[in-house]
C-alpha cells in the first residue's frame, strides 16, 4: 500500500516550523504502527524531509503570486506521483483559511486529480476558516466533499464542515493530531521549575511595542509569583546561524524589556519541543502547538490570541483537555491576574487534564485506526 501524505513540512534556509513537522511526524508514526510503511511525502525541501523521516519525498506544486496566479499554476502543474499511489492523506498543515490560500489551492487541486483517478482521499487534523472568501468556501466544499473522512480540531471547524455539506458519518472532531507526540500512554511527566513561553511573530492588528511591553510585564509577574525560571522556545526558528530569525525576534524583544532573567531554549525537533512543554510548570503561548503539547500533559496553559483564527485554534486545543484560559492581545493588562488564578489552579488542572487525556487518547487511537483502515481498503 503506497500513500501520498500531504503536510506542510520541509526545513527551508534552516527554518523549521515545529507544529507542522509535529503533525506529519505523528501521522507517520501512526501509519507505520499499522503496517503502512510505503509513504511518499510532499515537502518544501524534499531532500531534507527524506533524510529526516527516512521516506520518499516529492516537491510541492511550486505555487506563488496572487490567488488567480496560483490557481492557474496549480492547474498546469505536473504531479506524476499520483500515478503511483493507492491513497492520499492530507495530514497536518491544518490551516484551510483565507490567510493561507496556497494551502487550500494546492490541496484542492491534488484532491481533484485524485478523485479523477479514483484514488481515495482522507483529510485529518484541520482547522477550517473561520475567515474564508466565497471562492474559498466553494473550493473548500469541493475538497471536503471529495474525502472519505474529514478530521477537524474544533467545534467551529466541525460546524463549518457540516454547513459545507460533509455528511455526519464522514466527519470527526478530535484533539490535534500531534497531541500525544512524544508522550507515552500512561506517562505523567513531572512538573519542573520553569514557565515555558512560545510566541508567534504574527500579532494580527496588535501594536508590537505594546504587545512586547505587556508580555514582558506578564512574565515578570509570573516569575515573581512562582519563583520559576522563564524559558522561551521558538516554534518557528532557525536550526543554524543566523539565529535572530522567526519567533526568536519577538522572544528577544520581550526578554529585553523584562526585569527578570530568562533564557532561550534551542529550537530542536518536534519531539524535543513536546517534551519541553510536558515538563513545564506553566505555559504561556500564542504558538498553537506549545499549547497542544502542554494541555495533553495537563500543564496549566495561558493562551494569547490575536485574531479570530488564533482564538478558534487555542480555545480548541485547550478545551480538548478541560482548559479554557485565554486572553486577547488587546486585553493583556488583565493577563497577570489571570495567570495568578491559573497558577493557583495548576494542580487541579493537571489532574483533570491527565484524566481527560485517557479518553482523548482512546478517541485518537480509534481515529487513526479509521484513517489507516480506509487507506488499506483503497
Amino acid at each position: 500500500m503506497r500513500v501520498l501524505a500531504i503536510g506542510d513540512i520541509g526545513v527551508v534556509d534552516s527554518m523549521v516550523h515545529i507544529g507542522d513537522e509535529a503533525m506529519f511526524e505523528q501521522f507517520l508514526t501512526e501509519a507505520r504502527a499499522r503496517g503502512t510503511d510505503e509513504i511518499v511525502a510532499m515537502s518544501s525541501n524534499p531532500a531534507e524531509s527524506s533524510q529526516r523521516y527516512d521516506i520518499e519525498t516529492v516537491p510541492r506544486l511550486g505555487l506563488s503570486g496572487d490567488r488567480l496566479a496560483m490557481a492557474a499554476q496549480a492547474a498546469r502543474a505536473e504531479f506524476a506521483v499520483l500515478e503511483t499511489v493507492d491513497a492520499v492523506v492530507i495530514a497536518g498543515g491544518g490551516n484551510l483559511a483565507a490567510q493561507w490560500p496556497i494551502h487550500l489551492i494546492e490541496r484542492a487541486e491534488i484532491a481533484r486529480r485524485a478523485v479523477q483517478r479514483g484514488i481515495p482521499l482522507i483529510i485529518t487534523g484541520q482547522t477550517l476558516g473561520p475567515e474564508l472568501t466565497p471562492a474559498d468556501e466553494r473550493m473548500l466544499a469541493e475538497l471536503l466533499g471529495s474525502a472519505q473522512a474529514v478530521g477537524v480540531r474544533e467545534s467551529p471547524s466541525r460546524a463549518l464542515a457540516a454547513r459545507l455539506g460533509v455528511r455526519p458519518e464522514r466527519l470527526h472532531q478530535g484533539a490535534d493530531d500531534a497531541s500525544f507526540l512524544g508522550l507515552r500512554d500512561g506517562e505523567h511527566p513531572e512538573a519542573r521549575p520553569y514557565a515555558l513561553v512560545s510566541l508567534s511573530l504574527f500579532l494580527g492588528a496588535a501594536d508590537q511595542f505594546a504587545f512586547v511591553e505587556s508580555v514582558a510585564g506578564l512574565l515578570d509577574s509570573i516569575a515573581q509569583l512562582t519563583g520559576v525560571e522563564i524559558v522561551f522556545h521558538a516554534h518557528y526558528g532557525s536550526l543554524a546561524a543566523p539565529w535572530h530569525r522567526g519567533d526568536v525576534i519577538l522572544h528577544e524583544a520581550v526578554a529585553e524589556r523584562m526585569s527578570t532573567p530568562s533564557r532561550c531554549h534551542p529550537v530542536g525537533t518536534a519531539i524535543e519541543a513536546a517534551h519541553l512543554a510536558h515538563g513545564a510548570s506553566l505555559v504561556v503561548a500564542s504558538r498553537y502547538h506549545a499549547a497542544v503539547f502542554a494541555a495533553a500533559a495537563g500543564v496549566a496553559t495561558l493562551g494569547i490570541t490575536v485574531d479570530d483564527y488564533t482564538t478558534v485554534k487555542l480555545e480548541g486545543a485547550l478545551g480538548a483537555f478541560g482548559q479554557g484560559w485565554t486572553v486577547s492581545a488587546d486585553a493583556l493588562a488583565e493577563a497577570p491576574e489571570i495567570a495568578a488564578r491559573l497558577w493557583a489552579s495548576r494542580r487541579e488542572i493537571r489532574v483533570r487534564g491527565q484524566s481527560i487525556a485517557i479518553e482523548r487518547r482512546q478517541e485518537t487511537k480509534a481515529w487513526w485506526d479509521r484513517v489507516l483502515g480506509l487507506v488499506w481498503r483503497a
